[in-house]
């Protein structure tokens, strides 16, 4: 199929890198034009220096996934495209937007008949080579129109419509709340361990080796923190300061809104906002996750 990507960053970049390579055409925009020049020379992709080329680039009906920070840059690039769409042309936001915020841009997009599908994605900077797991909402028919697209990004078995607009984001906002809770119960646990009196003798690199041979709490992001400790032992050059990108709030006020208990999801959000205060290992545990998988920045430590 022929799409556009629109917004080349950690994630926008493989995905596209991906498309490409599983044969599918694609036009790459993005704000600065040095990744669209070498997504083009490298990749083969079709570049696009604006909406208004990327949209003259595309044939009927016009595929636009928008890949960009959740929030205000993405209604301004949906209000830019909709005055350059036409009927049956189709919206993607794949970035990690508040589902309540799908429900409105669709609406908005309704009058001129301009489809909009929201995916959550999962899959952070190993996605290129292992695949992004997919969660979508919004029409179904429109959905399904756009499952070669999603059979390319996903590893088998890896995307599911979750239901109408809004759907495929609240799943994602549920997953990131339940990786939260998860990635604190790995820097609680390691803290533990460090702060015994057999600390000083403990290799972490191997012991979440061999937890995930076999153990119950085995798991992708043990994988990625043996990564991390094969790089640094004890963590000592970064800072414990975690960031936390929207998703663990939004996911805590639906379980406050419909009265379901989630402590572990609460207290993990509450721990981020202490790190920041202070630099303890666990935190570091939790940075250096969020680097692993995501490519996410941190903080030199402090010499």
């Amino acid at each position: 199929m022929k799409m556009a990507m629109i917004g080349l960053g950690r994630m926008g970049m493989n995905m596209a890198k991906r498309l490409l390579q599983g044969g599918h055409e694609v036009v790459a925009c993005n704000r600065s034009p040095e990744k669209i020049d070498a997504l083009v020379k490298k990749e083969g992709a079709i570049g696009a220096y604006s909406l208004a080329e990327a949209v003259e680039k595309l044939s009927t009906p016009r595929i636009l996934w928008l890949m960009l920070p959740a929030g205000r840059a993405v209604d301004d690039h949906i209000d830019q495209l909709k005055d350059l769409l036409a009927p049956g042309d189709i919206i993607i936001d794949g970035g990690n937007t508040f589902y309540k915020d799908d429900l409105k841009r669709a609406k908005r997009l309704l009058d001129k008949n301009i489809r909009y599908v929201d995916v959550g994605v999962s899959g952070g900077i190993w996605g290129l080579k292992m695949g992004y797991c997919l969660m979508t909402g919004g029409d179904k028919q429109v959905v399904e129109y756009l499952v070669p697209i999603f059979k390319t990004l996903a590893p088998e078995e890896g995307y599911l419509y979750c239901g109408e607009t809004g759907a495929g984001h609240f799943v994602k906002m549920v997953h990131n709340g339940i990786e939260y809770g998860m990635m604190q119960a790995y820097g609680e646990g390691f803290e533990i361990l460090e702060a015994s009196s057999y600390g000083k003798d403990f290799d972490y690199r191997k012991i979440a080796h061999l937890w995930n041979q076999g153990s119950v709490v085995r798991s992708w992001l043990l994988e990625l923190l043996e990564d991390a400790f094969g790089h640094d032992a004890r963590l000592k050059d970064i800072k414990g300061f975690v960031e936390d990108s929207g998703e663990g709030r939004w996911t805590l006020q639906q379980a406050i809104d419909t009265a379901v208990p989630a402590p572990v999801m609460a207290l993990s959000l509450f721990q981020r906002f202490r790190s920041r205060q202070e630099n303890t290992f666990s935190d570091r545990v939790l940075a250096a996750l969020r680097r692993e998988f995501g490519g996410h920045a941190v903080k030199d430590a402090e010499k």
